[in-house]
């Protein structure tokens, strides 16, 4: 048994060596040429125009302001009509393409008057139930005011309402009533 234990150790040791032999790198290094000093020309670099450089512009540029002067009662200021209600299919909240229009340019007016905080009311028309609207107007609010942030207006500027179908602007029961009610009014709540 001794016999094969010291055999099996000499059969590891020379194993090793020879291993060990074999993976010893030879010394000599490849080198890479040295690189051209002639520069390379492609068809991309004949037909490009050289950049020019210039200094950079240093004159301040000066924000138009508004020069709109706007009310100073708020009452006053939501008469004037500044901002745009949009308006909404049946049962829906989704933005239609003209509701994105008008958001639009509302958003570029309150970008304008940056001081500007409104509250967007979501109203419906009469009919479903009392709940079912007051939801739905939730849901077209929220629709307004994300898309308003989208647009850049700041969420801090933002508060909504559901008045449902509790605050009918047309009066009447027929789909030209209907059509006028479900939308999302805009108040302005703070200069």
């Amino acid at each position: 048994m001794r016999n094969a234990t010291r055999l099996t150790a000499t059969a590891l040791v020379i194993f090793t060596a020879l291993f060990m032999g074999a993976c010893k790198s030879s010394g000599s290094k490849v080198q890479a040429p040295p690189p051209s000093s002639t520069p390379v020309s492609t068809a991309e670099s004949s037909t490009m125009p050289e950049e020019v450089v210039h200094e950079p512009i240093t004159e301040t540029i000066v924000s138009q302001e508004v020069t709109e002067e706007l009310p100073e009662d708020l009452a006053q200021l939501n008469a004037q009509g500044y901002l745009e209600d949009a308006f909404f299919d049946t049962d829906r909240f989704d933005l239609t393409p003209a509701a994105r229009e008008t958001l639009t340019r509302n958003a570029g007016w309150l970008q304008k008057h940056s001081t500007i905080s409104i509250l967007v009311e979501g109203h419906c028309d009469e009919r479903n139930t009392r709940e079912y609207n007051l939801a739905l107007g939730e849901r077209r609010a929220s629709a307004v005011r994300d898309y308003m942030v989208f647009l850049g207006i700041s969420a801090q500027r933002i508060q909504i309402i559901s008045y449902g179908e509790e605050k009918p602007f047309a009066l009447g029961s027929d789909e030209s009533a209907w059509r006028l009610n479900r939308r999302s009014h805009f108040v302005i709540v703070a200069r």
